[in-house]
């Protein structure tokens, strides 16, 4: 009988262990300013290459003010001098997710040892864009992510000309089905 009660206490205590972390991955409550390891966390999971880790940071992105006590910088120029869709591929978010990164690592002073990994995580997000073309039009989708994704890495932003763009432009076929495929939403591929 005691050792069930031992038991009980043992796997109650081991219970609120796993409530207490899964709660730090939450919103902290306006009045009350999140710790700096706790925005760490935060901010580590959002940079993760994953489409969940994506998923995460666009649903907070879309809520922001119930992660206002993270003190969070927001603020993005999507893909700084480089068109946000160029062809008509949506870069923007996975643009604005990057400079989430990049502004938030370099606040909290660890840029240096997370700038790969956000500069991956924009990769796979501009990948993932990509997928969402049929093979034709997603050759050229391919391209221009690996142009972005190359700038970021070697000069820390995107920087990417006319040039590169009309080297992808080269890779789609002359047909029309293309250019309406170019024009249609992610959403109203996904219908097709």
């Amino acid at each position: 009988m005691s050792f069930r009660i031992r038991m009980s206490s043992v796997v109650a205590a081991a219970a609120a262990t796993v409530c207490a972390g899964v709660a730090v991955a939450g919103p902290a409550p306006a009045a009350t300013a999140a710790t700096a390891q706790d925005k760490a966390a935060v901010l580590s999971s959002w940079t993760q290459t994953s489409v969940s880790s994506f998923n995460k940071w666009k649903s907070a992105r879309a809520n922001r003010s119930s992660w206002s006590a993270y003190g969070f910088d927001w603020s993005t120029d999507y893909c700084s001098s480089s068109p946000d869709n160029p062809l008509g591929f949506e870069f923007e978010t996975p643009c604005a997710r990057h400079d989430f990164g990049y502004r938030n690592y370099k606040a909290m002073g660890t840029f240096s040892s997370n700038k790969a990994r956000v500069d991956s995580a924009f990769y796979e997000d501009l990948k993932r864009v990509c997928n969402t073309y049929s093979q034709p039009v997603k050759a050229a989708c391919d391209s221009l992510a690996w142009t972005y994704y190359q700038a970021v890495k070697l000069l820390g932003s995107v920087a990417v000309g006319r040039a590169q763009i009309e080297r992808a432009r080269a890779l789609l076929p002359d047909d029309p089905a293309v250019l309406k495929e170019l024009q249609m939403t992610t959403a109203q591929r996904a219908d097709l």
